[in-house]
């Protein structure tokens, strides 16, 4: 028989699956729901290290510090070390890898860019602080692997980081965007779509209703609610019957263009403000007709992908990650241009919806986490073995397999 390799605790796979750190400095809203999907439903031992999801940019900035120390703290009390680390894009990977133990050394990193601060779009009169950036950048230099939620933020962020290099005064290393490019892939969201299923209401009795549009945003800029707001406006001069429902997470007091639009819209009103509980929402998906995006950033689009799957009829912008969620045969029924959105609308409000809500499922179920579950297992298999292979031991499974 041939003797059993003599492989270190840290490169052992552990049943049944690998020890792996998902290292997040902003643990809230959609990066929150995204690891504990995962976590839930994966292969491997996800274990979670984190910071409350508030004050971003000290998180950006400090996070590392505090996680570093967390590190030690856990590794003292016995948890086991990491054979992977999953960072999320707002941690400063470099900081956190150098005054981290060193068993974090020896575990591949993986790089998972939920956005980017190079092109996030910033409120009028605001200066973009390139200092984000640049530890971006320099995070998706260090990591083993970079993963984008979509096609869209990869091209993007590459774009971005060679126009940043143009910028420097002197001795830009060019050099480091073609290594990032190199091991930068796309990997979209999980999602748990299926709780949507399990939430649906029974279909209610009683006379027809006009179309109820959802826009479930966040209440911020980035999100252009004026565009919406406008567009609904255009509707009332147009005498077409509908009714609104506007939810979403609202930090502070909401701005004067939805205290304007409260009072316009009226009666036609259905809905207003942040849903109280999860059945709430699903309830108010699962009764919309239409959801329309206004959006001037969106490196992926969870909440759209959530409206999509309870059957809302799409009216997104023909730019960001928007035209990947949608199949190439319907982006002229669904993606609008410069100035498309008040017609587009009309006529969805006018004609419904010219294909099966079925069939509009599969455009995003493949984001649920039964499907992405298993891949992102094996990003993390992948990149395991590879650190097996950089450490000298060649091929785990092949070596496991003949001891």
């Amino acid at each position: 028989m041939t003797p059993r390799l003599n492989v270190p605790p840290w490169l052992e796979p552990p049943p049944p699956g690998l020890q792996v750190w998902a290292v997040e400095p902003y643990f809230g809203g959609s990066h929150r729901q995204f690891l504990e999907g995962w976590q839930a439903v994966g292969q491997h031992q996800v274990q979670l290290h984190t910071l409350p999801g508030r004050h971003w940019k000290w998180r950006m900035h400090g996070g590392a510090l505090r996680l570093a120390e967390e590190a030690e703290r856990r590794l003292g009390q016995g948890e086991l070390p990491p054979q992977v680390v999953f960072a999320s894009g707002m941690l400063d990977v470099p900081t956190y890898l150098m005054l981290a133990p060193p068993e974090l050394l020896r575990a591949p990193c993986l790089l998972y860019m939920h956005e980017n601060q190079l092109t996030y779009p910033l409120p009028p009169g605001v200066e973009r602080d390139l200092t984000y950036g640049v530890r971006q950048l320099a995070g998706a230099a260090a990591a083993e692997r970079l993963l984008f939620n979509s096609e869209f933020h990869r091209k993007e962020f590459l774009e971005a980081c060679s126009a940043l290099l143009d910028e420097v005064p002197d001795e830009p290393p060019r050099a480091i965007v073609d290594a990032v490019a190199a091991k930068a892939k796309v990997l979209p969201l999980g999602l748990d779509l299926r709780r949507f299923d399990r939430a649906r209401p029974a279909r209610a009795e009683g006379g027809k209703l006009p179309p109820l549009i959802l826009w479930n945003q966040r209440w911020e800029y980035d999100k252009a609610p004026g565009d919406f707001f406008r567009a609904l406006y255009a509707l009332q001069e147009l005498e077409v019957d509908f009714r609104v429902a506007v939810a979403g997470p609202n930090r502070g007091l909401p701005t004067r263009e939805f205290v304007e639009a409260r009072e316009r819209l009226g009666p036609r009103v259905v809905h207003w403000g942040m849903a109280q509980s999860f059945a709430e929402y699903a309830e108010l998906l699962w009764s919309a007709d239409l959801v329309v995006s206004t959006a001037l950033h969106e490196f992926f689009g969870a909440a759209v992908c959530e409206a999509i799957y309870c059957g809302c009829r799409p009216l997104l912008p023909d730019r960001l990650s928007y035209p990947e969620l949608i199949p190439p045969e319907v982006h002229g029924e669904v993606l609008y241009g410069e100035g498309g959105l008040v017609p587009l609308l009309e006529r969805a409000l006018r004609e419904g919806r010219p294909w099966s809500e079925d069939w509009q499922r599969t455009w995003v179920s493949r984001y649920d986490w039964g499907v992405m579950a298993p891949r992102y297992d094996g990003e993390v298999w992948s990149a395991w073995e590879e650190g097996t292979r950089r450490a000298g031991f060649g091929s785990w499974w092949n070596r496991l397999r003949e001891a």
